[in-house]
């Protein structure tokens, strides 16, 4: 049996409401999805309504971006609740940080000469966390691009000229805040951190580890299977567990599928019973 445990919903940066994304993991005959939009929970209990209606597992989560000087680290957060905690408590600070970016990002559009306005990009977002997708996807209704990935490489990606940084989490805080919440913190997509060599990897992963890192995205949407194979050997050399998920985001990654990612992931769900076991010991479960 499979399971998805990294997807977003129309809270962050995906397009499908979350009891739809719960819906198409159902019809998918996943045994059990994990909601994963960015810095936000808000989504959860939408999603675990639904599940609950059709008998499947949700798991709550969240991802999380890390500072991080060579390129990009996320870390996936599993098994974290909506309600207060150290973690959750520190998300309502990253939600400020990303409403501030976000009229910055505006006024730089503007000063291309772009005409575009943040009620626009929040009627594209209609809930939840506003990001740089929906600017994207505005962008491209008004001809400005041709479609969502040009934007990013025109205006929005990290060397672009309307890129504006935003508060970000060392990598330590981020997972010493999941755990104390509860939480299981899973490094995702390693891909971008932007390392060359296998030396340069291994000194993350062992740096991650000594602070708490319990798994790697092995298992991506992204990958091809022979590098799902070699990451998730990789994972266990460190004493990682290989989770993965399609990083799905409905129509703003167009392709990829929730379950099945480019049409050939399959993430066991003997991954979940390995990371739920890490997640009882943190909050003391029998």
């Amino acid at each position: 049996m499979s399971v998805d445990l990294h997807a977003h919903s129309n809270r962050s940066d995906g397009s499908d409401e979350p009891a739809d994304l719960v819906g198409k993991a159902a019809a998918k005959k996943l045994t059990a999805v994990a909601l994963t939009d960015h810095d936000t929970l808000e989504g959860i209990d939408e999603a675990r309504r639904a599940a609950e209606t059709l008998s499947m597992e949700l798991i709550p989560g969240v991802e999380i971006s890390c500072e991080w000087a060579q390129g990009t680290m996320h870390v996936v957060v599993l098994f974290v609740e909506s309600g207060p905690g150290p973690l959750q408590d520190r998300l309502a600070e990253l939600q400020a940080s990303r409403s501030q970016r976000n009229y910055k990002i505006t006024d730089r559009l503007r000063r291309l000469g772009i005409d575009i306005t943040m009620e626009e990009v929040i009627d594209e977002s209609r809930v939840g966390v506003v990001g740089r997708p929906h600017f994207a996807a505005v962008l491209v209704r008004k001809g400005v691009v041709a479609d969502i990935p040009t934007a990013f490489t025109d205006y929005l990606g990290n060397q672009a000229p309307a890129y504006v940084p935003r508060l970000r989490l060392e990598p330590e805080e981020a997972i010493s805040l999941a755990r104390a919440s509860g939480g299981v913190p899973i490094l995702s997509h390693p891909h971008t951190l932007g390392h060359t060599s296998a030396n340069e990897f291994a000194a993350t992963y062992r740096r991650l580890t000594a602070a708490g890192l319990v798994g790697i995205d092995a298992y991506y949407g992204d990958y091809t299977p022979d590098q799902r194979e070699d990451l998730a050997a990789t994972a266990r050399s460190f004493g990682l567990i290989p989770s993965g998920g399609s990083d799905y985001h409905g129509s703003y990654k167009e392709g990829l599928e929730l379950g099945s990612g480019r049409g050939d992931l399959d993430v066991p769900d003997s991954v979940l019973e390995e990371l739920r076991s890490v997640h009882q010991k943190l909050v003391g479960a029998p």
